[in-house]
């Protein structure tokens, strides 16, 4: 079955619309399903089911994030219904983006590594989002390489104001996913993953973290980094999904 269209699904329509070229990514001759940028051999569309959950997401992606066939976050869009995205910049604060912040509806959370908090901002420690707020949580995810983070947080006088939310290796390594160089450093889906977990929702961190595996040998796949004579760990990742999202 083919879900509606997404938040992310939008921005990558309108980001592809003002382009003056072609985004030129790796496999370029790829035919590419446009919803979830994988060769429509291995496309995953059909499998995608939404989870019921408390959460929230915001994403605040840079620039040609979202164009990108590598980028994580629509994952997160993919199963959250209640996910919203907007593109960053460094001259133009997004009207929609503050109202969102600021709704009555949602208590926001930058979800960023603790020793980068602007002075006086207030931490949050993970086992403690269920109790801050009655609101229901909004996380918010810096969407882009890590040095792409850092300028946005950093030149977003905005995001200093807001509760931030980190998360240390131990609880990472307690839902199995992979560090980058240093040990913050998570994709995008996988620090969705971790906020999930802050909330209890533990069917919603396999049934994501296991879409996230899918995609990723999805993508090998596409690229030709691996032999299509045997495509069977795509049928127990979709099985094993559709098994954790009823």
């Amino acid at each position: 079955m083919h879900l509606p269209e997404h938040a992310v699904h939008r921005l990558y329509q309108y980001r592809k619309a003002i382009s003056s070229r072609p985004y030129m990514a790796r496999g370029k001759n790829l035919v590419r399903c446009e919803r979830c940028l994988l060769a429509q051999a291995y496309c995953t569309c059909q499998a995608r089911r939404l989870l019921s959950s408390n959460a929230s997401f915001l994403l605040l992606m840079y620039d040609d994030e979202v164009l990108k066939p590598s980028n994580s976050g629509r994952l997160i869009a993919d199963l959250i219904e209640d996910t919203h995205a907007y593109i960053w910049s460094r001259t133009h604060t997004n009207r929609k983006v503050i109202e969102l912040l600021n709704s009555e509806q949602y208590q926001p959370y930058l979800i960023f590594p603790s020793e980068y908090a602007a002075p006086k901002q207030q931490l949050v420690a993970p086992e403690a989002v269920p109790s801050f707020s009655n609101k229901r949580p909004l996380f918010v995810l810096l969407d882009g390489s890590w040095r792409e983070a850092i300028k946005m947080f950093r030149k977003s006088a905005y995001l200093h104001d807001l509760p931030m939310l980190s998360f240390n290796p131990q609880t990472a390594a307690m839902y199995g996913l992979r560090k980058g160089s240093r040990d913050f450093q998570l994709g995008t889906a996988e620090v969705a993953c971790l906020a999930l977990g802050s909330l209890g929702e533990t069917n919603n961190v396999q049934a994501l973290n296991t879409w996230f595996e899918l995609f990723i040998e999805s993508s090998l796949f596409s690229r030709s980094r691996k032999s299509n004579h045997d495509t069977s760990i795509l049928t127990t990742l979709t099985d094993k999904f559709i098994r954790n999202a009823p």
